[in-house]
């Protein structure tokens, strides 16, 4: 079975594309950046929204299922430039689905984001929590889910949209975060304490008990396992369902400091910010549907883990 991974020279899509190799997917990698590890797989040249490229890929490379990462994901850089996020977010999942749909290919796992829930009203949030976005990046993410629903009411395809908590950690042997600039807080905590410059704390007054944002932090691989198990869950049943990947477990902006200060046995400076617009105070999830209906099980369920396996990337890549 060959699927399509968009974002696939990313951080989450290059992880995604190992795993789906080791469970005998043919994983066929999309994206606009260059291809930063030739042994995960085909790599295609694009951009999702230039329709005559992907339906290209999709039909030399008999595509059966897609996998949808490619997007913008700063949820601050959304509110200062709203215009980027719908046409990247949501004007190049249209085109990724027209050419689906041209090419009959009838399967997606689509890359959502907690942000979707807006400021929970109950913790740990479940699937079923009202959906109220706060930002233009969670906006264009519940705009594809939406149309993923309305596609699937159609009948002209089948999706799992998986509902991203906060992404961490790295995959032993394949390429980790490049973001630029880098948006994610434990690589930007490890810099600091490595004389990177201080780490800002956007938010020290939030309704939290020390004041700093609380977030669910999940490992980069446990999250390429649920890909794989999505796509077997597609094949299986042919529903189309929604799933969160959390680990049910927050950790303040200040715990994750001191989790990484007490890995790599340094300080870590820090200076506070104002609040970015858009951010909810705590954003915690529950796994509990993608656990008993997916067979879902993370192997990374602590912070001091995930920090740790970056450490050892960092090590492995020197």
């Amino acid at each position: 079975m060959n699927v399509l991974v968009t974002g696939g020279a990313g951080y989450i899509g290059s992880a995604v594309s190992a795993v789906l190799a080791r469970h005998g997917f043919g994983a066929v990698r999309l994206d606009t950046a260059p291809d930063p590890d030739p042994t995960l797989g085909p790599f295609v040249p694009g951009d999702v929204r230039d329709l005559g490229a992907v339906t290209q890929a999709l039909l030399h490379h008999r595509i059966r299922a897609v996998v949808h990462l490619a997007g913008l994901i700063a949820v601050g850089e959304s509110v200062k430039d709203p215009l980027s996020y719908w046409d990247d977010n949501v004007g190049g999942a249209l085109v990724l689905l027209q050419a689906m749909v041209d090419a009959g290919v009838r399967q997606m796992v689509f890359s959502s984001t907690a942000a979707v829930y807006g400021n929970p009203v109950e913790t740990p949030i479940p699937e079923s929590h009202p959906v109220a976005p706060t930002s233009p990046y969670g906006r264009s993410k519940r705009a594809v889910e939406e149309i993923l629903r309305d596609l699937s009411d159609a009948g002209r395809i089948r999706y799992v949209a998986l509902r991203y908590f906060n992404a961490a950690g790295a995959l032993t042997g394949v390429p980790g975060e490049r973001h630029v600039p880098e948006t994610h807080l434990i690589p930007n905590a490890m810099r600091a304490a490595s004389g990177g410059g201080p780490l800002a704390l956007f938010g020290t007054d939030y309704p939290t008990p020390d004041g700093t944002a609380v977030r669910d932090y999940v490992h980069v691989a446990d999250l390429a396992e649920a890909h794989v198990l999505a796509l077997q869950y597609l094949e299986r049943q042919g529903a189309s369902d929604v799933f969160n990947l959390a680990n049910s477990r927050g950790y303040s902006v200040l715990e994750v400091v001191r989790a990484v200060e007490t890995v790599l046995r340094r300080p870590v400076p820090v200076v506070a910010r104002d609040r970015r617009p858009g951010d909810p105070a705590v954003l915690v999830g529950s796994s509990e549907r993608a656990r008993r209906v997916l067979g879902w099980q993370p192997r990374y369920e602590t912070l001091s883990a995930i920090v740790e396996s970056l450490v050892d990337h960092s090590l492995e890549n020197r």
